[in-house]
């Protein structure tokens, strides 16, 4: 298997200034500390949607280079604080946390 990541799906939050003070100051640095074995994070906005408003706000891609360090890593304790800190800003409802294996087409 190849890199792998952690995608997390952020609800529109019931405040979007606040939720974005807290993620960027707050959660993204407490993920790049505690988040052990990961090669890159990635962070998108939702900015829109050519089918009206997009129900997400955010999406984060946490890469790992292996299923393994990504299981070692969310079952760490740095990994857990940072999922039950993920859950807890989210205020537009859970975020959607999904594992992927990742294809890259180059053209």
């Amino acid at each position: 298997m190849g890199n792998v990541k952690l995608i997390v799906i952020y609800p529109c939050p019931k405040d979007i200034e606040s939720f974005e003070r807290v993620y960027k100051n707050e959660h993204v640095p407490m993920a790049v500390e505690k988040l052990g074995g990961k090669t890159k994070i990635v962070a998108s906005k939702i900015v829109g949607s050519p089918q009206g408003t997009p129900p997400f706000h955010r999406i984060a891609e946490i890469h790992f280079p292996s299923m393994e360090t990504l299981q070692a890593c969310a079952a760490s304790e740095g990994g857990k604080q940072t999922i039950t800190n993920a859950v807890a800003i989210s205020s537009g409802g859970a975020p959607i946390f999904l594992v992927a294996e990742e294809e890259v087409f180059v053209f």
